[in-house]
């Protein structure tokens, strides 16, 4: 957590003492022309910018929530590009602007003051807001680098209050501070942040399909730097250099690092010029005297030293943080991988964590899986080898049989002779599971999805009869429980196509909100009846409802299901549960959200059991904790329901209990996260 701590606390301390600077500004411009009444005016604003903010990083959030993997990548991946890029303009303006800002702004004030209220305060919430959505900005990239851990929030709170401290000490003339080399020392510190930044968004943005060399990589220490070693994590969490980079990150990070740095030293030393020229009084003219003995005064540091420097320290602080660190898998030979020498190099390894070099040497792409050759699990895999490159698969080592299978792209699976290792304890192997092992369920939940679709069909056209009829209270009760039949079926959404959209669809991304003519379905209708539409004008949405669910029934025998969507939508219907019903995103009026969750929740208890005799085979502890976790959360969402089948809405829910249902669904999300890739279809098998 403390290694993901230091990029945000550096920002939130830069970004908040400018920020804390300028309303002291403000402040004391007002307090010492006699306007201390006009003080409320400057805190409106800078309420408002601080609200602003906030807004943007939810926002921001709750955007790429919505969408899919690779959307999100991308997303990701272009607002981290964004942010260096405001980062890199804030660095160099404050630099600039650092002895000049507190007079052009008392200008402002002094103006703002002749014209009224309301000019004062845009003027200071233009100031803060601008500070405050460059830290959102890059708050929120900092956080996604982070993944889970709190440690962006922590440090950048520690930064915020440490800034807010350090203002009130400038203030109050308690603490002196040079704020030239203050924002000289972490406009570098920043830039080298935003180098890594920069470079986890061009691999987001790799993986999200933009930039190509997703598979190129420019270096692969995984065999020598176990990636969850504290040393690791601390040079990944503070730098973003990771054991695993692409030639195009690398190419990225460098060169900004090199530019930017170089541009940022040389502005430095342009400043100080200026500032010694102006403080030295002109020499008077004299004749030169002889240079004193000894060794030269006036030599300068070449301007080299220290781009060159800041190029060098992360890299040498990797290498050193790699050179002490512990608990490194052994090294073993290297393993050829390819269709014509599957396993070649390949003799008995010592017991314990070891390190295979895989390389193929063949002309296309293969996995290479490290399996028991008489059950076929897998103890390790490294998928998408490109010919001619070299990867590490990691693996523990115990008492048993190993070989290793190569899966060419296109071909047929080869594999090597098996060795066999004595001493060290047994280890679990991950059993494969082929296309045709989910044959089976995927038939199953097909039937169960085509009934479904059954008896919503009956339900749609019992609403649609309740509104044609001008039974608007008889429409509302009926709803629900049509809606409750489609949520159910939440693992077969992606199999939907352009349906889902149709008829469970919401505002997000439609140009003019509940007023488009693509916001249809399910919600349109609850919009309706709970915000007082007449009969009449619904009429023709929920005709549209209905014809969308017949044809919907029609397409769905011949539509492609996926069968590795399976395992997926395990985990996914509950992790869109607890960002969209739990926040009430999907709420259009009728305050029904945690019905919805509870369709979910049975849609997801329907699909375990079908894939439960795959997960028992393979992990029967797994499900110890998904049941007990399952229970927990539907109990949590079914208090909220009354005896007369109505719910609490969200919002109405007290805090506590909120809080409460957010962590038992959380946690269950954290016992459903292993089956996916439990149940990943490898051609391994």
């Amino acid at each position: 957590m403390w290694d993901n701590a230091l990029p945000s606390f550096l920002i939130g301390l830069r970004e908040g003492l400018e920020a804390g600077l300028i309303v002291s500004v403000l402040v004391a411009t007002l307090v010492r022309s006699g306007h201390r009444s006009r003080l409320p005016h400057v805190w409106t604003g800078v309420l408002a910018a601080v609200g602003v903010s906030m807004g943007f990083g939810a926002v921001l959030t709750f955007t790429s929530a919505g969408l899919s993997g690779p959307a999100q990548e991308t997303f990701g991946g272009v607002l981290s590009v964004i942010a260096v890029a405001f980062v890199t303009a804030m660095v160099f303006w404050m630099r600039r602007s650092a002895r000049s800002f507190s007079g052009e702004l008392k200008e402002k004030v002094t103006a703002a003051l002749g014209t009224g209220a309301g000019v004062l305060i845009v003027t200071s919430f233009l100031a803060v807001g601008r500070e405050g959505l460059e830290t959102a900005l890059f708050l929120w990239t900092t956080g996604q680098a982070a993944g889970e851990s709190a440690g962006p929030l922590i440090g950048a709170g520690a930064g915020l209050l440490l800034a807010a401290a350090s203002c009130w000490g400038l203030y109050r003339r308690v603490l002196h501070l040079n704020l030239t080399r203050f924002f000289t020392a972490t406009g570098a510190a920043l830039i080298v942040i935003a180098a890594g930044v920069l470079g986890y968004g061009v691999r987001d943005l790799q993986e999200g399909g933009v930039l190509p060399g997703s598979a190129a990589y420019a270096f692969d220490l995984s065999a020598r730097v176990d990636p969850g070693s504290w040393y690791a994590t601390l040079v990944s969490g503070t730098l973003n250099l990771t054991p695993q980079m692409t030639w195009l990150q690398i190419m990225a990070y460098g060169v900004y690092l090199a530019v930017v740095m170089t541009l940022f030293v040389r502005g430095v030393r342009g400043v100080r010029r200026v500032v010694t020229s102006a403080a030295t009084p002109p020499a008077a003219t004299t004749a030169p005297s002889p240079a004193a003995p000894g060794p030269a005064s006036g030599r300068r540091r070449p301007r080299w030293v220290v781009p060159v420097a800041a190029l060098a320290a992360p890299a040498v602080l990797a290498g050193v943080l790699v050179a002490v660190g512990g608990d490194k898998p052994a090294s073993a030979a290297t393993v050829t991988v390819s269709p014509a020498d599957c396993g070649k190099g390949f003799s008995a390894p010592k017991p314990g964590r070891q390190s295979f070099q895989v390389r193929n040497t063949g002309r296309s792409a293969v996995e290479a899986y490290l399996i028991n050759p008489a059950t076929a699990a897998v103890y390790g895999e490294v998928e998408g080898i490109a010919p001619g490159t070299t990867r590490a698969l990691i693996a523990t080592i115990g008492s048993g049989s190993y070989a290793w299978r190569c899966v060419p792209t296109s071909g047929k699976a080869v594999t090597s002779a098996a060795v066999q290792v004595t001493g060290g304890t047994t280890q679990r192997a991950v059993l494969p599971v082929a296309e045709k092992d989910l044959a089976a369920p995927l038939a199953s939940y097909r039937a169960y999805v085509q009934k479904g679709l059954a008896g919503l069909l009956d339900r749609t056209r019992t609403l649609q009869r309740d509104i044609e009829a001008k039974k608007l209270d008889r429409a509302r009760k009926d709803w629900l429980p049509a809606h409750e039949a489609y949520s159910a079926l939440g693992a077969a959404y992606g199999t939907f196509e352009d349906f889902d959209a149709k008829i469970n669809g919401t505002t997000a991304g439609l140009p003019h909100g509940i007023k488009d003519a693509g916001f249809t379905g399910f919600h349109r209708i609850e919009y309706g009846l709970w915000h007082g539409e007449s009969a009449a004008s619904l009429a023709k949405a929920a005709r549209q409802l209905t014809a969308d669910v017949a044809d919907l029934q029609k397409a769905f025998p011949h539509q492609h299901f996926d069968p590795a969507d399976l395992p997926l939508r395990t985990h996914e219907i509950l992790e869109a549960t607890l960002q969209q019903e739990l926040t009430g995103a999907t709420d259009y009026g009728s305050g029904t959200s945690l019905a919805t969750a509870e369709a979910n929740i049975k849609g997801t208890r329907v699909l375990l059991g079908l894939l439960r005799p795959l997960i028992e085979q393979r992990n029967p502890k797994v499900l110890t904790g998904v049941d007990s976790w399952l229970r927990r959360t539907e109990d949590l969402v079914l208090s909220a329901r009354h005896t007369d089948g109505s719910w609490t809405p969200v919002e109405d829910l007290s805090a506590a209990t909120h809080q409460q249902l957010d962590g038992a669904m959380s946690q269950l999300l954290e016992q459903l996260a292993p089956i996916p890739d439990l149940l990943e279809i490898r051609r391994a098998a």
